[in-house]
C-alpha cells in the first residue's frame, strides 16, 4: 500500500513538486495509467495519471478527471492548477525524463508490497513457492552474501541445513565454509549453469541444486533447490528460468529500496547539518524532537574498503520505519544513525546488533553522542565523531564510547591534537624538564606527572614510580635547579597537568 505522501516524498528528490491541493496526503494509491484513449477500451481509469504529452497543466487536469485520477504528473506551471485543486498536481522538472519517472511511479504504486527488506516491489516468497511447486523441491533464495531473501512453504526433502538457514536468516558459517572450499561459490561467480552439491551429513545437508541469480555480469544471489539427486532436464531448465525471474525481482526491489534510502539519507543529512527546517525533517522521518543520540560508525573488511560500510548502511536502513528505531545517512566514510534514546545502553545495543548482522571478519568501530534535541543534532554529530576518533588511540577499550561518559577523554584528545600540530609550548617547566631528561637520562617529567596525579602525596607518587618517597622529594628539589618550578601555585599546577595530558609521552 502506497500513499500520496510517500509518492511525493520519494519523487521530491527527482525534481517533482506537489502544488496546493485539497487531496489528503494519506490517500492510498493503487493504480497508474497513461492518457491513452482508444475506440475499443475507452479512457483508462487509474489513481495516478502520467500526463505524457499534455501541453499544459489544465489539459493534464482534464485528462486526470476523465481517468478518475486523484494525482497527475505533468510538466508546466503549477500555479495553473490553483490552490484547492480536487486533483493533486505533481509538476515534473523538464530535465527529468518520463521514462525514469514512469519506472519509479510504477515500482512504488503497482508493486509496493511488503518484502523481507521492508520495502520495495516484489513478493519473493510467493515466487519461491511457485518455483518449488514447478520443480517439486523446497527452495530458498539467497543474496550474494548468503543471506536468506525468501523461502518456499514446500518442505519436501527439507533438512537440518535448510531449517538453520531459515531460522538464522543466513547460511550457517560452517556450511558456508564447506561450500566455499568445494568451489560452489566460485562456480556461481562465473557460471549460469545449475550445479548439484552432493549430500554432506556432517553439515545437515541432504543435497542441493543451485543456480546463480545474475544481472549482466553482476552476481545478485542464488536459488537453492533441496534435491537428493541432480535435477532432470525439465526441472533443471525450470530452475534456470526461475533464476532469471528472481533477478528481475531483486533488481526492482533493490531499486525501490534505494529510492527510499536516498530520501531517508537526505533528510538525516539535513538534520546533522543543522538545517533550518530540521523540525520538519525529523517529523517526516518519524523522529521525536528530544532525547536523540547520534551514532557514528566505521566498518571495515580487509581487502574490501567499501563493502563493509555499504553492508552496514543496508542493514541500518532495512525494515519498515516502525520496525526499526533509527534513521540513517551514509557519509563519505561514515554511517550516521539518529536513534531515539535517552539511555546509552540502547545505543550500544544497536551497535551490537550491527556487529552481529555483518560478516564475522568485519571490524566495527562506533561513537555515541550525548542525548540531544533536534536543533542540537549538528553538535551531537561532532560529539559522535569525536567519540569515534577515540578508537585511534590503541589504549581505547573495545567498548563503544559515549560523549556523556567520555567527555574528559575527548577533551584530552583535543589537547593532544593541538600538541601534535606544534601548538604545545616550546618553553616552560615541562618543556625544559623534557629536554633535561633527554640529555641526562633523568626521570623528572615522569616524577612531576606522578606527583601531580597524586595531588602532592609523596608516598603515593613513589608507589607509582616504584621508588621511595624520599627519592621523589630529592628529585623535586633537583628539578627546581633545572627550571622555574613553583609547585605551590595552583594555576601553574593546573597548566602543567594540562600540558602533560596533552603530551602523554615522556
Amino acid at each position: 500500500m502506497v500513499t500520496l505522501d510517500r509518492l511525493v516524498n520519494v519523487l521530491g528528490s527527482y525534481g517533482v513538486r506537489l502544488s496546493g491541493s485539497a487531496v489528503p496526503r494519506a490517500t492510498v494509491l493503487r493504480s497508474v495509467v497513461l492518457h491513452e484513449a482508444t475506440e475499443r477500451s475507452g479512457t483508462a481509469i487509474g489513481d495516478v495519471l502520467l500526463a505524457v504529452g499534455a501541453r499544459s497543466v489544465p489539459e493534464a487536469l482534464q485528462w486526470a478527471r476523465a481517468s478518475q485520477s486523484v494525482a497527475v504528473l505533468c510538466r508546466g506551471d503549477a500555479a495553473a492548477a490553483g490552490d484547492e485543486s480536487d486533483i493533486a498536481v505533481l509538476t515534473v522538472d523538464p530535465t527529468v525524463p518520463w521514462s525514469e519517472l514512469a519506472a519509479i511511479v510504477y515500482g512504488l504504486v503497482l508493486e509496493g508490497r511488503e518484502t523481507a527488506a521492508g520495502r520495495g516491489p516484489t513478493d519473493l516468497f510467493a515466487l519461491a513457492d511457485s518455483v518449488a511447486d514447478s520443480i517439486g523441491c523446497a527452495v530458498t533464495i539467497e543474496d550474494a552474501g548468503s543471506r536468506l531473501l525468501a523461502h518456499s512453504r514446500l518442505q519436501a526433502h527439507a533438512d537440518a541445513a535448510r531449517a538453520e538457514t531459515i531460522l538464522n536468516r543466513q547460511v550457517p558459517a560452517a556450511l558456508h565454509d564447506f561450500l566455499s572450499e568445494h568451489g560452489v561459490f566460485a562456480h556461481l561467480s562465473h557460471s549460469d549453469e545449475p550445479l548439484f552439491v552432493a549430500a554432506e551429513p556432517a553439515h545437515g545437508l541432504t543435497g542441493r541444486t543451485v543456480v546463480a541469480v545474475r544481472a549482466g555480469r553482476e552476481l545478485l544471489g542464488s536459488v537453492w533447490a533441496t534435491s537428493r539427486e541432480p535435477l532432470d532436464g525439465t526441472r533443471r531448465r525450470a530452475l534456470s528460468d526461475a533464476a532469471r525471474t528472481v533477478a528481475m525481482h531483486v533488481l526492482r526491489s533493490r531499486a525501490s529500496a534505494d529510492l527510499e534510502r536516498q530520501v531517508e539519507s537526505d533528510l538525516v543529512t539535513r538534520l546533522l547539518e543543522g538545517s533550518a527546517d530540521s523540525a520538519t525533517a525529523a517529523s517526516r522521518l518519524g523522529l521525536r524532537q528530544t532525547a536523540l543520540r547520534v551514532i557514528a560508525v566505521h566498518a571495515d573488511i580487509p581487502g574490501e574498503p567499501h563493502a563493509a560500510l555499504l553492508l552496514a548502511f543496508e542493514h541500518a536502513t532495512s525494515g519498515f520505519g516502525w520496525s526499526r528505531p533509527g534513521r540513517s545517512s551514509l557519509g563519505r566514510n561514515t554511517l550516521y544513525t539518529v536513534l531515539p534514546s535517552e539511555d546509552v545502553a540502547a545505543a550500544r545495543q544497536w551497535v551490537d546488533g550491527m556487529r552481529a548482522a555483518l560478516p564475522t571478519h568485519a571490524a566495527i568501530r562506533a561513537g555515541i553522542s550525548a542525548p540531544a534535541e533536534v536543533i542540537e543534532l549538528a553538535a551531537a554529530r561532532q560529539e559522535a565523531d569525536e567519540c569515534l576518533a577515540l578508537h585511534e588511540d590503541p589504549s581505547t577499550p573495545d567498548a563503544v564510547p559515549a560523549y556523556d561518559e567520555s567527555w574528559h577523554d575527548i577533551l584530552l584528545q583535543r589537547l593532544r591534537t593541538a600538541a601534535r600540530s606544534t601548538r604545545a609550548p616550546a618553553r616552560g617547566p615541562v618543556a625544559e624538564l623534557r629536554r633535561h631528561d633527554a640529555a641526562h637520562s633523568t626521570q623528572y617529567v615522569a616524577t612531576l606527572r606522578a606527583w601531580l596525579t597524586a595531588q602532592g602525596d609523596l608516598a603515593q607518587a613513589g608507589e607509582v614510580l616504584g621508588v621511595h618517597e624520599n627519592t621523589v622529594r630529592y628529585r623535586l628539589r633537583k628539578m627546581v635547579q633545572v627550571t622555574t618550578l613553583d609547585l605551590d601555585d595552583p594555576h601553574q599546577r593546573l597548566a602543567m597537568t594540562i600540558e602533560l595530558a596533552a603530551h602523554p609521552t615522556p
